[in-house]
């Protein structure tokens, strides 16, 4: 009986690293024990966590900007512990959340000219504080806009509303969470825990719908949500085997199939391509890469090739798909963190002769744009898969507006910013909206591990204002009572100096920007410059010192003889 091969056209994908000065080295990379990637990734930056003195810190990098880092180019720094997770939104190439032992979270948006100072702890637009021990798992919602899931050491879970820095739920798990991934549309998520089980939960209130034993290992266990409501997971066998599984969502009693993959105790990480359905498999103290392709067809999980290395890797990012070069047929691109500070770009292609774009390789795939905000998403009775675009004439960036603070609330809280720009300047609140701007949260206790999410210990100074100032009308003269304060007069419509029309306030910023960094730079090398003439000064003393004891001492012998 002849054995008929099965036919794919991702058989051939192959990894061929890029040169060594097309990379980014001299990085000094986390050295922390924590199973994670360290490495973060989008069509404009590369963010990598870093060892840093007295904290926590992690250092962004434009794509272009490759070659050797230098010591002291400007990092994240504002965490007061070792930095644990990053993850870039989906929806804004700018803004970042980090997560650390210092049982924060928090979310940075990084200048469109990039990083020319370090970032403290200040210029955090967002801080989420609800753990009350180190936080070590977040990820963002897929098609809705500022929604962030977390899990910390503490057995609890919070899902966010970044735009008001507040938790809409917190959930109580029975151990430990490893891992957590959304749906295709973020109605769901799936977790694996330190207690080898496979939970299944509604985002909106929190709610559990499924739960199974996943692998049988103690030894911590990854899951990828499929685009077709299948689950796949990686994790240990008894005998601490590595091994994957793929598991129908709608029945977790018996997996749909398991496989062995080795012997190695790396913990692996599946990075899922949802438009292919390819998964690659990255284990940690690996130096290779194997994928594999998810199909109808039994055993439903076939695997293709395997990308190997002479070096270990410490930490992978990967790329979206829009940030890949469809010209050069790339279907997916890591960026391997290895011990000695370089971080590897390795572009993965399928051979094509054809200059063409394929269609084949590129269906349409998620955009930079949300197709709901969180308000929307979290009122229910609406649900919407990721805004698709085509790859065909290339990824173009969508225009993000630029954001402003506002007073109680951030910069990404999108719903208040749209009120300031259009509206009235002292209009009163919609009456459907709380004081801050967003939506009242309600408590939902119908899970039997839930408890209620912090509440609000603010109200805005805007909303202050709002009230004060609400209307100009003028009304008939009435005896006043005593007033303990003295409404401000109105502001001239021209205050100072006319500027002229051809005046750029942002390019004047940037020169500012740019003056302090270099000004910064040179007062660091003064300072090296004054320590060295003051060792070099020291040295010529203590030469001088031992010269004329050494004079006194001959003198001294020459007297006795």
């Amino acid at each position: 009986m002849a054995f008929k091969m099965r036919q794919s056209k991702f058989r051939h994908v192959f990894g061929t690293p890029l040169k060594k000065d097309q990379c980014y080295d001299n990085i000094r990379i986390s050295k922390s024990s924590i199973d994670s990637l360290f490495c973060a990734v989008n069509p404009k930056s590369v963010a990598i966590v870093t060892e840093a003195a007295g904290g926590g810190a992690f250092l962004v990098l434009p794509l272009g900007r490759t070659g050797r880092v230098e010591r002291d180019h400007p990092l994240v720094s504002g965490h007061k512990g070792a930095v644990l997770d990053i993850k870039w939104c989906p929806h804004n190439d700018d803004v970042i959340a980090s997560c650390s032992e210092d049982c924060m979270i928090k979310v940075w948006q990084i200048p469109e000219e990039g990083i020319l100072t370090t970032i403290t702890d200040d210029d955090a637009v967002a801080e989420l504080e609800g753990h009350t021990k180190r936080v070590f798992r977040i990820e963002w919602h897929p098609s809705a806009l500022n929604i962030l899931l977390s899990a910390g050491a503490d057995n609890k879970m919070f899902l966010w509303n970044v735009g008001s820095g507040e938790a809409m739920w917190e959930i109580e798990t029975p151990d430990i969470i490893f891992s957590m991934a959304f749906n295709y549309d973020g109605t769901r998520f799936a977790t694996t825990c330190k207690d080898k089980m496979l939970r299944i939960f509604n985002t909106r209130d929190g709610d559990l719908l499924k739960e199974n034993k996943c692998h049988d290992g103690s030894k911590p266990s990854q899951v990828a949500y499929l685009k077709d409501e299948k689950i796949f997971t990686t994790g240990f066998s008894r005998m601490s085997e590595r091994q994957y599984a793929l598991w129908d969502m709608n029945d977790l009693s018996t997996p749909m199939t398991i496989e062995m993959i080795d012997n190695s105790n790396g913990v692996i990480f599946p990075f899922y391509d949802q438009d292919t359905g390819m998964i690659f498999l990255c284990g940690k103290g690996d130096s290779l890469i194997r994928y594999y392709e998810v199909t109808d067809e039994a055993p439903y999980v076939h695997y293709l090739s395997l990308y190997q290395s002479k070096e270990a890797q410490r930490g992978m990012g990967s790329m979206p798909k829009r940030g890949l070069n469809v010209n050069n047929c790339e279907i997916a691109r890591f960026y391997k963190l290895l011990n000695n500070g370089l971080c590897e770009v390795i572009p993965m292609t399928v051979p094509r002769k054809s200059d063409l774009f394929q269609d084949d390789l590129y269906p349409d795939t998620a955009s930079d744009t949300p197709s709901l905000t969180c308000e929307e998403f979290m009122a229910g009775g609406k649900n919407s898969d990721p805004i698709l675009i085509s790859l065909r004439a290339g990824y173009v960036p969508s225009k993000k507006e630029k954001m402003s603070t506002i007073k109680k609330s951030n910069v990404l809280d999108t719903k208040k910013k749209e009120v300031t720009k259009g509206g009235p300047r002292h209009s009163a609140p919609a009456p459907q909206e709380a004081s801050n701007g967003a939506p009242e949260v309600k408590e939902v206790n119908a899970h039997p591990h839930r408890a209620s999410a912090p509440a609000a210990s603010h109200t805005p100074a805007a909303t202050k204002e709002t009230h004060t100032h609400a209307s100009h009308a003028p009304e008939p003269v009435k005896p006043a009572p005593v007033q303990t304060y003295a409404e401000p007069a109105p502001a001239p419509a021209h205050v100072g100096p006319t500027l002229p029309p051809d005046f750029d306030a942002e390019k004047l910023i940037k020169d500012v920007v740019a003056l302090k960094a270099v000004i910064k730079k040179q007062d660091k090398k003064i300072g090296m410059l004054e320590e060295k003439l003051q060792t070099l000064e020291a040295s010529t003393e203590n030469r001088n010192s031992t010269i004329d004891d050494g004079n006194d001492s001959a003198e001294k012998v020459e007297e006795n003889a």
